[in-house]
C-alpha cells in the first residue's frame, strides 16, 4: 500500500469519525463518572468489537451477516434495551447526598465498562458490512490481501482509539471540576447520553431496515 492510498484513507476515516456516535456518548458518560482511566476499559470493549466486525469482513463473513435479518434485529435491540437500562439507572443513582451517586457507580468493574463499550459497538453489526464496503476501496487486487487489510484494521483502530481517548479526556477533566450538586448533575448528563446513545442506535436500525 503506498503512502498516497493510505492517506486517503486515514483522511476517509477522520471524516466519518467527526460526527459523534453511540460510542462517543457512551465515552463521554462513563469518563464523567467514572474518571478516563476506568472509561478506557469501555474504548477497549468499543475497539474489541470493531477489531472482531473487521475480522469478519475479511473473512468474507459479510453477506452472511448481513443477509440474517433476525440476528441483525435482535443484536441491535438488545444493545439499545441495554444502553437505556444503564442510563435509567445512572439518573436514578444521580441523588444528592445520596452515596450511590459517589461511591457505587465507582465501582462498577472493569469488564462491566468493557462490556458496555463491546455491547453498544456490536449492536451495529451492519459495521461488518460497511467495514467490507469501504476496504476494498483502498486495497489493490495485484498486492497480498491480508498486509492491506492489517494496515486499514490497524490504522481504523488507531485512530478510534484516540478520538474515543479525547472524549474521554475532555468529560473527565470537565466532571472533575464539578463537587456536589453539581456533580448530580453531571452524572445525570451522562444517564442522559446513555439514553441518546440507544435512540441513534435504534433510529440507525430503523432507517436501514
Amino acid at each position: 500500500m503506498t503512502f498516497e492510498i493510505w492517506t486517503i484513507y486515514a483522511a476517509t476515516v477522520l471524516a466519518l469519525m467527526s460526527t459523534p456516535g453511540p460510542s462517543q456518548l457512551l465515552m463521554l458518560s462513563n469518563s464523567g463518572a467514572h474518571g478516563l482511566r476506568r472509561s478506557l476499559a469501555t474504548a477497549a470493549g468499543d475497539l474489541s468489537a470493531n477489531s472482531l466486525q473487521m475480522l469478519a469482513a475479511g473473512l468474507g463473513l459479510a453477506a452472511i451477516i448481513a443477509a440474517s435479518g433476525a440476528a441483525l434485529a435482535f443484536i441491535k435491540w438488545a444493545g439499545v434495551a441495554y444502553l437505556i437500562w444503564l442510563g435509567i439507572r445512572m439518573i436514578r443513582r444521580a441523588k444528592p447526598g445520596s452515596p450511590l451517586a459517589n461511591d457505587t457507580e465507582r465501582n462498577v468493574s472493569l469488564g462491566n465498562l468493557w462490556m458496555q463499550g463491546f455491547l453498544t459497538s456490536a449492536a451495529n453489526p451492519k459495521a461488518v458490512v460497511f467495514f467490507a464496503a469501504l476496504f476494498p476501496q483502498f486495497i489493490a487486487a495485484d498486492h497480498s490481501f491480508w498486509p492491506q487489510f492489517l494496515t486499514l484494521s490497524a490504522t481504523y483502530i488507531i485512530m478510534d482509539g484516540l478520538f474515543l481517548s479525547a472524549y474521554g479526556a475532555g468529560a473527565s477533566w470537565i466532571a472533575a471540576r464539578f463537587k456536589g450538586a453539581a456533580k448530580v448533575w453531571i452524572e445525570r448528563i451522562g444517564g442522559s447520553f446513555m439514553i441518546v446513545a440507544a435512540i441513534m442506535l435504534g433510529l440507525k436500525s430503523i432507517s436501514r431496515q
